[in-house]
């Protein structure tokens, strides 16, 4: 790791001629809470879904007050298709909680931005240095990837100790007068040129100064842990109409999916093992196959099959409900029920 800072005006040029436009950049100087909900709902999602989404949440919960004043449900549907939901409800309880402890003031210290729900250490030096012009390092994975590449670094980026390498060079080449620009640069060097698997080398602003580049290693860094291969589930979900409603089932309020709508769903290790779970609730149906579906979760893949069911004589207890299909967008479903009923009910109106 022989390189100096001599990258970082470079860096901060390039990215003065090539930013991307994007819609929470809009406002200067940038609003913490702007750059809040962007970066949350950046992660794990692509930036031209976020776009869309953004704007709308916006439209919907202009100011943080709005946002703690909206019931959960309303958060959550709003969030419907974004996946990973346990971000929207720790963006609703961390607005509740500046209303209640900040004044609905942003705060900006980063051990009380750190005390809020759902946001770690990258989140908070992105709000920091973004907002506030701290010179805080956002190290996510773009940045640990163009850092490992330019220093050369061959630890793993995802361990203790490669982050913690990554994020001492960082904190000692952020620029002081331009710390947000710094962290944004790095995101969009790293989101656009120095990408995964065959990055733009012949384009980027560093070329002169990587340590990977110089020595033809940019296909082995960073190094990467393999991930746990996902546990596999085969799934039952039955389609149960009655009189212009459908039977639905609110998940629980924790684990995967909380408080999402879905059809009658039994996850187990064989078909077999799944049928019976929903035969053993629901009684007896017909095995006529609606529609089937693999959806893929971080840690979990299921198997999806659905079936015409037939109508219960009593439902098993209050988290089943008969919804009239009219009212289907106005209830946040779990991805893998909106895709159901989107093949099932060609036509229902699922969003609102």
């Amino acid at each position: 790791m022989t390189v100096g800072n001599e990258w970082v005006p470079a860096l901060l040029h390039w990215f003065d001629e090539a930013k991307r436009d994007l819609p929470w950049r809009a406002n200067h100087p940038r609003d913490p809470y702007h750059v809040w909900v962007s970066e949350i709902m950046l992660q794990q999602t692509r930036t031209e879904t976020v776009k869309e989404y953004f704007l709308r949440w916006m439209a919907a919960f202009p100011t943080i007050s709005a946002l703690a004043q909206a019931p959960e449900e309303a958060v959550l549907k709003l969030w419907q298709g974004l996946g990973y939901y346990s971000r929207a409800r720790n963006l609703h309880k961390a607005a509740r909680e500046i209303v209640l402890r900040h004044q609905g003031e942003f705060p900006n210290t980063l051990e009380a931005v750190r005390a809020l729900p759902g946001i770690g250490d990258y989140t908070a030096g992105a709000i920091l240095s973004m907002a506030f012009g701290s010179p805080v390092p956002a190290v996510d994975g773009n940045l640990l990837r163009v850092m490992a590449r330019l220093f050369g670094i061959s630890d793993d980026i995802l361990s203790l100790k490669g982050k913690r390498t990554i994020g001492r060079i960082a904190q000692t080449s952020i620029p002081q007068d331009r710390p947000g620009d710094f962290n944004e640069a790095l995101m969009d060097l790293g989101a656009t040129i120095c990408i995964p698997r065959a990055p733009r080398c012949e384009a980027c602003p560093l070329n002169d100064f990587c340590t990977a580049f110089r020595e033809n290693r940019t296909g082995e860094l960073p190094v990467r842990r393999k991930k746990k291969a996902p546990t596999i589930y085969e799934v039952t979900s039955l389609f149960i109409r009655k009189e212009g409603a459908l039977l639905l089932h609110k998940r629980p309020e924790t684990g995967l999916l909380a408080s999402l709508w879905e059809l009658p769903t039994f996850l187990g290790k064989t078909e077999k093992e799944s049928r019976k779970k929903a035969e053993q609730m629901l009684g007896n149906f017909e095995g006529k196959i609606l529609w089937t579906h693999r959806h893929v979760f971080t840690h979990q893949i299921w198997q999806i099959t659905v079936y015409l069911g037939a109508i219960p004589r009593s439902l098993p207890d209050s988290s089943y409900e008969w919804v009239d299909e009219g009212a289907l967008g106005t209830l946040p479903l779990c991805g893998p029920a909106e895709k159901c009923l989107s093949a099932c009910l060609p036509g229902a109106i699922l969003t609102r």
